[in-house]
């Protein structure tokens, strides 16, 4: 049987639960997490166990369980930090005062690398394929591997919901025109990775998702 070219692993952390995914490219060993926003010990023992190299952190938006803890851990592994959009620079910014609200550990940090619609970035072999989606944050991105039909969309979409736009600079319209008009082309089979709860494909959001199902939208293409 082929190995496939990519592997991951989902850890919640934090109180919030939020999906952190450690994934690598299965023909180097090189791995990246995507939004350790907290509980590093549970994170580096998870790459212990795959015995993968951590060769740099991805991050989906600002929020404090998706990158409060994320400077710290590239600090410790010696690791660059890559996303989200610059447009979430005022989330970032504010990771310390957010940590006391939410009672997680959060400290302000710079990416090596801030990304835009269009971009790349590589773990190993792999090469994912960046989407500005604001709405939930102006700066969230999502991640894409087409050749595994997999998705990390962060807090943009959920099974069965959607990514909440009543905090300061989201935007509703926003958020429902990244789906339909950013995610939805991607593939009815493309399985993606919430940032909280259980894994879907976007055909059965289409189908049953009460805010963004096809019935609602009118998107028919």
């Amino acid at each position: 049987m082929t190995m496939p070219p990519l592997k991951a692993v989902l850890v919640p952390v934090t109180p919030l639960q939020q999906n952190c995914t450690l994934l690598w490219c299965t023909a180097t060993n090189k791995a990246a997490f995507v939004d350790p926003g907290g509980d590093l010990h549970k994170l580096k023992a998870a790459a212990a166990q795959q015995g993968v190299t951590i060769e740099k952190i991805l991050i989906t938006h600002g929020h404090i369980d998706h990158c409060g803890e994320a400077g710290t851990l590239a600090k410790e592994l010696g690791v660059p930090i890559e996303g989200p959009h610059e447009a979430d620079r005022f989330w970032i910014s504010r990771l310390d005062e957010d940590g006391r609200h939410y009672g997680v550990n959060g400290k302000p940090f710079e990416p090596d690398r801030w990304l835009v619609n269009g971009d790349s970035v590589t773990v190993g072999n792999l090469v994912l394929d960046v989407y500005h989606c604001p709405g939930h944050t102006p700066g969230h991105v999502v991640f894409h591997h087409a050749p595994s039909k997999l998705a990390i969309v962060g807090d943009v979409l959920f099974q069965g919901s959607i990514g909440r736009t009543d905090f300061p600079m989201g935007n509703h319209q926003d958020l429902l025109d990244a789906i339909t008009g950013r995610l939805w082309p991607l593939g009815g089979e493309t399985a993606f990775v919430p940032g909280h709860g259980a894994m879907s494909t976007f055909a059965h959001e289409r189908r049953s998702n009460p805010f963004v199902a096809d019935r609602i939208t009118g998107v028919t293409a």
